[in-house]
Order: structure tokens, then sequence, then C-alpha cells
């Protein structure tokens, strides 16, 4: 199993991310969750019906999502990049304060997105209840670490 740690990641940020520009950070993490939204989208798509289930296509997008969960995203998260200190960020300041939390909801995504490449090129049903799983773990994240716009 892919040893992604992110409390231990974030332990060791200040010295190299407090360097980066926090707009910059900003812009970055922001870069890095429209790519997973770029690959998850069609997959979505298809689990819902909205676009015809292609197995080649479904389980190239979720191949490409698990590429992007190897990615060390400990510099996307530097401290000061919260809504609280950034314009242009969902972040919400619990991230830093509830590293233990964040790191098992980061670990429950990169978990349930390994079970998805498997189901992707096995028929729709099983990509639709692979995809709800991913789906259910952004929720869960996007509910306690980011802002409700």
């Amino acid at each position: 199993m892919r040893r992604v740690l992110l409390a231990p990641l974030m332990a060791a940020l200040p010295a190299a991310a407090m360097a980066a520009d926090a707009e910059h950070v900003v812009e970055a993490r922001k870069g890095y969750f429209s790519l997973v939204a770029l690959e998850f989208g069609p997959l979505a798509a298809m689990a819902k019906g909205e676009m015809p289930y292609d197995a080649a296509a479904a389980k190239a997008h979720a191949s490409d999502l698990v590429t992007l969960t190897k990615y060390d995203p400990s510099d996307l998260y530097a401290p000061g990049t919260s809504a609280d200190d950034v314009k242009g960020t969902a972040a919400k300041a619990a991230i830093w304060q509830d590293a233990e939390g964040f790191q098992a909801k980061g670990m429950a995504f990169f978990e349930a997105v390994a079970a998805l490449e498997p189901a992707a090129g096995a028929g729709q049903k099983e990509l639709a209840a692979a995809v709800g799983k991913v789906g259910g773990t952004c929720k869960s994240c996007h509910d306690d670490f980011r802002v409700k716009r």
C-alpha cells in the first residue's frame, strides 16, 4: 500500500514552504485539485450515465488519478495559506489545527482511488460504486476542511 502520509509531511513544511509566496502555494494547490477534477469528472459522468461508459477511457482516467495520488502534496499546504490568510482559497484553517484528521481524510481518498482503478474497466455498475466511494471521500474532506461557498 502506498505510504503517503500527510501529517509527517506537513511537519516538515515550515522551512521549505514558508519561503514560498502564499498566493503561489494557493495557486499550486488549486492547480493540483483542478487536475483531480479533470480526471474524476468523466468518471463521474460515466457512473451517472451522463456520458456513455467507455472502459478504456475509464481505465485511463482512473490510472491518471492514481498517478496524482503519488504526488507529494505537502508543499501545497503551507501554514498561512488558509481562507483566513489568503484570498482565493476555500481551505479552512482547520487543516493545520487538525492535521491528524486531515491526514485521515487524505488517506481515505488515496485508498478509494486505488480501489477505483480496477473497477474502472470492469463495467458501468462497478465504476459507479467505486466513483461513489471516491466522491464520498471528497465530500467528507470538503465538509470538514473547506469553506462553504
